[in-house]
């Protein structure tokens, strides 16, 4: 069983007639999801996929196998909720309450597209979209930091999870540091100049002393 750990995506350097004559991997984008996943390629043959965490493979993607041979990912037809509208307005709404659900969308040139799921169905009616079930492949946005598809029962969930927040700190926490640590500076400052007092004092002593001593030997 051949084990895959690279994915390369569409556009990247790869031969297209290689690609076209390489045996290929049908899955729907729930399965496209996982990094970790033992798959049978549409030719019969078995693989193991072992790839980064967090990535999501794309029709047309190459993948590379251990020995160099190339697989080619094909995003199969799966059912999906299309929805439309003649007022763009209304599709920039429901693409609004959707994002703030966290719903991976495929946002074409006038339609939504979403995995089925009947209370999100019921919603799109509501806002005034039509709404029609069909089969077709499936290919969401990508997430703020490169997902896009974060459902609870993913088992990647809490690692792509922790991904993005890590992302985030790394993105926004560092203007958040660099102000506590100026805060931090400022207050440094403010002991320093107590701590210049208290020597002042202490060098008058021992100026004190000193001409004591003095005296005392002459």
């Amino acid at each position: 069983m051949r084990r895959i750990e690279k994915v390369v995506g569409r556009g990247q350097a790869v031969a297209k007639a290689l690609l076209r004559r390489a045996p290929t991997l049908t899955l729907p984008f729930d399965t496209r999801s996982r990094s970790r996943l033992a798959a049978t390629l549409d030719n019969g043959e078995e693989v193991t996929l072992f790839l980064p965490r967090g990535t999501i493979l794309r029709d047309g993607d190459a993948l590379v196998t251990e020995d160099g041979g190339l697989v080619r990912v094909v995003a199969a037809p799966q059912p999906v909720l299309r929805a439309t509208c003649v007022d763009p307005h209304i599709l920039l709404r429901a693409a609004y309450h959707l994002g703030n659900r966290h719903t991976p969308v495929e946002v074409g040139p006038d339609y939504l597209q979403l995995e089925h799921d009947p209370v999100l169905r019921d919603l799109l009616l509501r806002l005034g979209l039509t709404v029609i079930a069909i089969e077709a492949p499936f290919e969401p946005e990508a997430g703020a930091y490169g997902g896009g598809h974060k459902h609870g029962h993913d088992e990647t969930f809490e690692e792509d999870y922790a991904l993005a927040q890590q992302a985030y700190q790394d993105r926004h926490g560092h203007a958040s540091q660099h102000g506590r640590a100026h805060d931090h500076d400022h207050g440094h400052g403010d002991d320093h100049g107590h701590g210049d007092d208290h020597g002042h004092g202490h060098g008058h002593d021992h100026g004190h002393k000193h001409d004591h001593g003095h005296g005392h030997k002459h």
